[in-house]
């Protein structure tokens, strides 16, 4: 259990940097991270740091198509909780 808790951490750190990271290079006006990444990282487990990442940078939060993509996982990922959690916890 410590090791999925580590591996959740390092994830969702990673997301938040990744995040913060686009949001430099945004500012700086350099080549960005795709959008497709950045999910890719929510999908992977990076909801939470990826979340908090949008809030602090303040970074995608006006792009409407971007904030329905991230809706759209974190409603699967809650619909699909359960079952992992049956199925793998009990």
């Amino acid at each position: 259990m410590n090791v999925l808790l580590f591996l959740f951490l390092l994830l969702n750190i990673s997301a938040f940097l990744l995040v913060g990271y686009d949001k430099y290079l945004a500012k700086n006006r350099k080549n960005r991270i795709s959008e497709k990444t950045l999910l890719i990282g929510v999908i992977i487990g990076g909801t939470i740091g990826s979340g908090l990442a949008m809030l602090y940078f303040r970074h995608k939060t006006a792009k409407q198509s971007y904030l329905l993509k991230f809706l759209f996982i974190v409603i699967l990922q809650i619909l699909i909780l359960p079952y992992l959690w049956t199925t793998y916890v009990n």
